[in-house]
């Protein structure tokens, strides 16, 4: 039970940080990214692939993040100034990132082709913790909370900021915003590469959680990130942005408690992709039927 608690832990923290990214775009901007299922492989790709070659987990947990904004810039350009939809933007960046993943997994072999990297035996930055004695999903969970505080708290103080402000209101009202000479293209393309930052890193911690990085890990990996938001406002309804923010991370906790809880029931693993789709389908419904109850009570009361 212990362990199950424990991995529940470790994943629901690293899945915080994809949640920030989904409901930056999606509930902030009101921009419907499906560009998070290629940008995530690439920060696992990029992760994995350098701390296979060598380099500092660290580092390569940062440059994971930075191939994330990359992705997300990619998104926004191609919707601000190519004009194309966003969700086709973010299909188009998905595409192009499975291709792109294949060539960093494939650094240094002689194809420059590879479709997974191993980390067996190799330390991640989870290891870091092992002088004082903290390994397996303790140190995931301990490290990944240490990323969340951080990356949690920078976007709060980025809320707060100038900026922040323009570009909420870009996604409250992007008429009135430009009215008051916000640049909301701009506003725009920052939003996607913040949100895609964020799953880029939640992917570079994902792939070192589970020893490697693999071309197919990003597949329902939206889903995912909206049942975690969708379940957030739906058990959390608060007004206060902070609060909002510790909400996403009990959403993520709470979506993969209720998986590791499925599993225990016997359900089977090719099927949690069907029941992600009706958690969150059920999720979405909940506010109209709750309104319908609402309205119906008081009907009957009068």
């Amino acid at each position: 039970m212990l362990l199950i608690i424990q991995s529940v832990l470790s994943l629901g923290l690293i899945f915080s940080l994809l949640t920030f990214g989904v409901h930056l775009t999606f509930r902030v901007l009101e921009i419907p990214d499906l560009s998070v299922e290629g940008t995530i492989i690439l920060g696992a790709a990029m992760s994995a692939s350098l701390i296979h070659a060598g380099f500092s987990p660290f580092i390569a947990t940062m440059l994971s993040m930075l191939v994330g904004c990359l992705g997300g810039l990619a998104t926004g350009l191609l919707h601000t100034k190519c004009k194309i939809p966003p969700i086709l933007a973010g299909i188009l960046t998905m595409i192009a990132s499975y291709s792109i993943v294949l060539r960093i997994l494939g650094m240094g072999t002689p194809t420059g082709i590879r479709s997974n990297v191993t980390l067996v035996r190799i330390p991640t930055v989870f290891d870091a913790l092992d002088p004082i004695g903290l390994s397996g999903n303790s140190a995931v969970i301990v490290i990944s909370f240490a990323f969340l505080a951080l990356c949690g708290t920078l976007l709060y103080c980025f809320y707060g900021t100038e900026i922040g402000a323009a570009l909420r209101a870009t996604g409250n009202n992007r008429q009135m915003a430009k009215a008051q000479g916000v640049n909301t293209d701009i506003m725009i393309i920052l939003g996607l590469v913040v949100a895609n930052g964020f799953v880029g890193l939640a992917g570079g911690l994902w792939a070192q959680q589970l020893g490697f990085a693999d071309v197919s890990m990003g597949g329902g990996i939206i889903v995912i990130g909206l049942a975690s938001v969708i379940i957030a406002e739906v058990l959390f309804r608060v007004r206060r942005f902070w609060v909002r923010m510790l909400t996403l991370v009990l959403g993520s906790t709470i979506y993969r408690a209720i998986i590791a809880l499925v599993l225990e029931m016997g359900l089977a693993a090719s099927d949690l992709r069907l029941f992600t789709a009706i958690t969150v389908a059920v999720a979405l419904s909940l506010p109209m039927v709750r309104d319908k109850f609402s309205y119906f009570k008081k009907r009957r009361a009068s």
